[in-house]
């Protein structure tokens, strides 16, 4: 496992109109004046313990081993819910213990999870609503300066995750579902590559129907420029997910259709 980076990123549902970001990053500098902080996302839906989730499955393995993910989703703040450290074959995690480290716990190799319990870490403070400044923040900063991670607190063997869905059989067809909804409206499911050939090894044909909702598109296209500006598309996308897409329009504003909608293979 290699030691921490100086790096931290930073992913929250905070948006970029209040001092909340600014609050925890100048927590981290002080700490740490040498580290630095990359932005993931501070425009995850108020709450979206599964949207954060999501984001921070689509591009953490893109940093270097050792960097510091710091992932602060908290509609429980200030409550029960623990605030944990995962250590993982490459990389290390700071989240609030609600699920959204799920994907992380379930792709990790080696993984060591321990709850933020060590008050030299954090930060003092009159409430108890700002656990990204006083908990995640400080506690991060403090891992990029070679604090052993068993110093952080005890180790945990029940993390909280949610069910990860997997696409299942009814009679001819693969149900699946959407699981994220981006910027541009586009609808990516948990279809994978593998999945597609699933289908047409079961039903002898080449190109696979995917139907949501009412709609229907047949086969998939290689790019967004394939599409059309008045009908649905698929595609297999550069994470390997199956997404559904309108060419220079939202699909999720067209079709009305958002997180949890079932899609089907056949």
């Amino acid at each position: 496992m290699p030691h921490p980076l100086g790096l931290i990123t930073l992913l929250t549902d905070f948006g970029d109109e209040d001092w909340f970001v600014a609050s925890m990053k100048g927590v981290i500098l002080a700490i740490n004046p040498q580290a630095t902080i990359v932005d993931l996302s501070h425009r995850v839906p108020p709450h979206g313990v599964k949207n954060g989730a999501y984001v921070l499955k689509s591009c953490y393995r893109s940093f270097p081993p050792g960097t510091v993910h710091v992932a602060v989703v908290d509609p429980g703040v200030g409550g029960v819910r623990r605030p944990i450290l995962v250590k993982t074959d490459l990389y290390y995690f700071l989240a609030p213990d609600n699920g959204l480290l799920s994907y992380v716990l379930a792709e990790g190799q080696n993984v060591e999870v321990r709850i933020l319990e060590n008050k030299q870490y954090g930060l003092e403070s009159e409430g108890r609503t700002f656990g990204g400044r006083d908990v995640f923040a400080p506690a991060a900063a403090w891992l990029t300066t070679q604090r052993p991670v068993a110093s952080f607190g005890r180790a945990i063997e029940d993390p909280f995750v949610f069910d990860i869905r997997t696409p299942r059989w009814e009679q001819q067809r693969l149900v699946g579902e959407v699981v994220y909804v981006d910027h541009f409206g586009n609808l990516i499911t948990n279809f994978a590559q593998g999945h597609l050939h699933e289908v047409q090894e079961v039903t002898k044909r080449p190109r696979p129907s995917v139907c949501i909702g009412d709609h229907v598109t047949e086969g998939l296209v290689e790019s967004y420029e394939e599409g059309s500006g008045d009908s649905l598309r698929a595609l297999i996308n550069s994470n390997g997910w199956l997404e559904i897409f309108i060419k220079e329009a939202s699909a999720a504003s067209r079709l009305n259709i958002g997180c949890g909608e079932p899609v089907r293979l056949s």
